[in-house]
């Protein structure tokens, strides 16, 4: 067996921790993409659901800073035009922005470890920025799943359980512990990147552990 094949350094595989709210627009470009880069780079992903609202409440904020504030709401949406252009994602604006969607963060937060957290993902961000559909509701939620092959019904009492109802407020005041302001933000070991054109710094970084591990 080759030994640097074998060693620590090359077994190694860095962690990229993704923290994302379905209702946050720059977190679709992230959710789009992070599968397909994270692989590239031979970095996996630790899926992170929190609700951003509550923490922007706890900084003063009672919506959107993209609502709250006129001319950054405009610079925004015509940046989500061009920066959907370029990755080829589909746009629709949501007639609700930023859109509840406390039920499919639940679920995903239940599956956050599971093998079908990707797609579910980039489903739900589908149905909110490219089809305009209420994704806080249990039909589209249902739908959703039921595209993916999944038992929407038990996936679902699942995810409105007392206890995962509990693990997703804990998980939004984990995120607010670490410092998270806003969505995305990702995390490699202590190093926070915050917004979705610091994804790739991110993965990046991660991909820097794996040969800055002594061998």
């Amino acid at each position: 067996m080759n030994d640097a094949a074998s060693s620590p350094a090359s077994s190694f595989t860095p962690k990229i921790e993704f923290w994302f709210d379905f209702g946050s627009n720059y977190s679709y470009l992230s959710v789009m993409r992070i599968e397909a880069l994270a692989a590239a780079h031979g970095v996996r992903i630790g899926w992170r659901p929190f609700l951003l609202g509550p923490v922007f409440r706890d900084l003063g904020f009672d919506n959107s800073p993209f609502v709250l504030q006129k001319e950054k709401g405009a610079y925004v949406w015509k940046d989500m035009e061009r920066q959907c252009r370029k990755y080829g994602i589909a746009l629709t604006r949501p007639t609700t922005f930023p859109r509840a969607a406390l039920l499919a963060m639940r679920v995903a937060l239940l599956g956050a470890d599971r093998p079908w957290i990707a797609a579910y993902c980039r489903k739900i961000m589908q149905l909110n920025f490219a089809d305009d559909r209420d994704i806080g509701s249990i039909e589209v939620v249902s739908e959703a799943l039921d595209e993916l092959g999944l038992p929407a019904r038990q996936i679902i009492a699942d995810a409105q359980s007392d206890a995962n109802k509990l693990r997703l407020r804990e998980q939004t005041a984990a995120a607010a512990a670490k410092g998270i302001f806003g969505a995305p933000t990702f995390f490699v070991g202590e190093e926070m990147f915050w917004g979705n054109d610091r994804l790739d710094d991110a993965l990046e970084y991660g991909e820097s552990q794996r040969a800055a591990r002594p061998a």
